[in-house]
């Protein structure tokens, strides 16, 4: 299956709930899907499911549907979870001592090689077994085990300046949960932004609405 830059976004970002819910029926003993029962889950048409496949050669046969293990891994290969990669954590107060603890890095193909804070009471102490170290060791680090991937979860003041190191480094690989917009000043890294502040915002949003309808409709 072929990458290709003309596949959207939107289709890019179903791909990890396929992968999810395609995990989840094999873990049940699922063989067989079919478009229809597949969109169900993931609240599409068949057709957009279809769709959706058709974007790297489609994966099933005509009244047959989708060989669930055949899917999941199709998809797995898209999401390049197989290939190897190194990452870097910059910042291990709450969120990310939260993040190094609970993410499932190894499956998706990421080791996690080394964590980094300037907080003295954090350095030396070890999370998933790797040992805190000062920012300060981070050329030296990163100049002997060349990560790929940069793990932010520093405040919007800091990330600046650190993005400035590791790009220096050759880091150009990004999964940022600061406010800095990376990509701003660095426009040919890949950044993968989470705004979790924005997500609760959306939520507001979305509880407010509800609530003004069912008023309406009272």
């Amino acid at each position: 299956m072929a990458k290709s830059d003309k596949i959207s976004m939107s289709v890019i970002r179903r791909l990890p709930r396929y992968y999810r819910f395609l995990s989840e029926l094999q873990s049940e003993g699922v063989m067989r899907i079919s478009s229809k029962q597949l969109a169900a889950k993931m609240r599409l048409t068949a057709s957009q499911v279809r769709q959706d496949f058709n974007c790297f050669g489609g994966f099933g046969q005509q009244g047959y549907g989708y060989s669930v293990e055949q899917l999941k891994n199709e998809i797995e290969s898209i999401l390049g979870l197989g290939e190897p990669k190194t990452a870097v954590l910059v910042g291990a107060g709450n969120l990310g001592r939260a993040v190094a603890a609970h993410m499932a890095f190894e499956p998706k193909g990421i080791t996690l090689a080394g964590i980094f804070d300037r907080n003295e009471r954090l350095i030396g102490a070890t999370l998933r077994n790797v040992k805190i170290e000062n920012t300060d060791m981070l050329e030296s680090f990163c100049k002997r085990r060349r990560p790929n991937l940069a793990i932010l979860c520093v405040p919007k003041d800091a990330a600046q300046n650190i993005c400035r190191r590791l790009y220096s480094l050759g880091i150009r690989y990004y999964w940022n949960f600061s406010h800095y917009d990376v990509a701003a000043d660095y426009p040919d890294v890949v950044v993968e932004n989470v705004h979790m502040s924005d997500s609760l915002m959306t939520l507001c949003y979305r509880i407010s609405d509800d609530i003004e309808a069912k008023r309406r409709s009272e």
